[in-house]
């Protein structure tokens, strides 16, 4: 009986080494990626913008594939970050992307769903007001701004039908100024200020 214990009590290092080495490790990766992300929300809370996008990007790097959803709100995230680093288009693209493919999911986290497709109807109403500034034709700008108005509607109507008040309003808002945007006249637009997120 003593021999049997002898033998546990050396396969324990043993064990602990094999399981640092196998899961410890993705563990540690997770711990890293978490505290990344940490740090770019506090970056973002604090409005450096660029530290928040670099510290995003750095979490996806390392993030492990299989870590899908936490790496669709890393995405979305760091794609809210980049429009307030000059990178509008950019992150207008990402979001795109991201709203396709969390719609075509079985099962999407409707949350997730939700502020993705918020933030790029955010995206849309900007693009559509530096459009607008460009003077590009009505037919390059009209697609974006009706996207952005069509996606303010819906989001006010799920957060009428979930009962979400506060949201409701908050969408109705951007539903009506999106509605604005789209009819107001060139030199109206030029002469307010850029708008701020």
């Amino acid at each position: 009986m003593r021999g049997f214990w002898l033998v546990v009590w050396l396969l324990i290092p043993v064990v602990a080494l094999a399981y640092h080495m196998g899961p410890g490790q993705r563990r540690l990766e997770m711990d890293r990626v978490d505290d990344l992300v940490r740090s770019a929300a506090e970056n973002a809370e604090a409005e450096k913008w660029l530290e928040a996008t670099s510290l995003y990007d750095e979490a996806l790097q390392i993030l492990p594939e299989d870590e899908l959803e936490q790496g669709q709100r890393i995405r979305l995230e760091l794609a809210k970050a980049k429009m307030f680093v000059k990178k509008l288009p950019e992150a207008h693209e990402e979001l795109k992307e991201l709203v396709d493919e969390l719609a075509a999911s079985a099962e999407p986290n409707k949350e997730l769903l939700s502020e993705s497709r918020s933030a790029l109807a955010n995206s849309q109403y900007y693009i559509t007001w530096l459009m607008r500034l460009e003077g590009q034709p009505r037919e390059v700008w009209e697609p974006e701004v009706e996207g952005a108005r069509q996606t303010y509607r819906l989001l006010a109507e799920s957060s009428e039908s979930s009962g979400d008040a506060e949201k409701c309003k908050v969408y109705q808002k951007d539903l009506e100024a999106t509605i604005r945007l789209a009819r107001m006249d060139l030199s109206e637009l030029q002469g307010l200020p850029l708008p701020s997120q």
